[in-house]
């Protein structure tokens, strides 16, 4: 079966009106040989400017803006960039916050104290398909789900497990020991795209939505078993 391929270089824009976050964001993002900086704003207006003659695979933007919010680039990246992944930074774990930027369009949801380089992974995570949120957010998603939806009994029938090939029982025990994505397609002789393509269906198998839940969820089904680091790893 011929694979979808993800595109090979994401390019990105980041929005963020704080000037040494969004350097470090950005510098980070320069390292990424999965990655493109496309461009980098600090206002609302700026960013949907460019993004009327300008293409991207993935925006990361900032809510709280000088000139308004970071939804209006939201809203305005579904129309001209209908394609792109879209995560969002910010200070705020307001879950209305959350919940309106999901209606938008966004697909994950981080806060900035997760730091530039968890940042980055997490934008990786969006491009292979996944929703990483910060844990304070999932919390009270969480919560709010709990009490809008009845709990399912021990008695339901639960969905039959789908068994992850070779290739993808490998490709996670790297990425559960922190590997990057980079350096899986390194270890395979493959592109990045390649690894995030197979860390996609990855997810779907596992009905989750980050690296963290893949690797527990493998785990707790008995499909995957870590093996013990090498001697002087880090």
């Amino acid at each position: 079966m011929e694979l979808n391929l993800l595109p090979e270089h994401a390019r990105v824009m980041v929005v963020e009106d704080d000037v040494v976050l969004r350097r470090l964001i950005c510098n980070a993002i320069e390292l990424e040989p999965s990655m493109i900086l496309a461009a980098a704003f600090g206002s609302v207006t700026e960013a949907i400017k460019w993004l009327e003659r300008e293409t991207i695979d993935l925006l990361l933007t900032d809510l709280g803006l000088p000139d308004g919010s970071g939804l209006k680039i939201i809203h305005a990246c579904r129309r001209y960039a209908p394609r792109a992944d879209i995560m969002v930074i910010t200070m705020s774990s307001d879950e209305e916050n959350v919940l309106a930027c999901i209606e938008a369009g966004a697909s994950g949801y981080v806060l900035k104290e997760a730091g530039h380089t968890d940042i980055v992974q997490a934008m990786q995570e969006v491009r292979a398909g996944g929703s990483p949120i910060s844990p304070l957010i999932a919390r009270k998603i969480l919560a709010r789900m709990r009490i809008a939806r009845p709990v399912v009994s021990d008695g339901q029938a639960s969905q039959p497990s789908k068994a992850l090939t070779p290739r993808e029982n490998a490709i996670l025990e790297l990425i559960g020991r922190g590997d990057s994505y980079a350096k899986v397609a390194k270890a395979f002789g493959v592109s990045v795209g390649t690894v995030q393509t197979h860390i996609k269906h990855i997810y779907g198998k596992l009905s989750v939505h980050s690296r963290g839940e893949a690797v527990f969820e493998a785990q707790r089904r008995g499909l995957l078993k870590l093996s013990a680091p090498k001697p002087g790893r880090r």
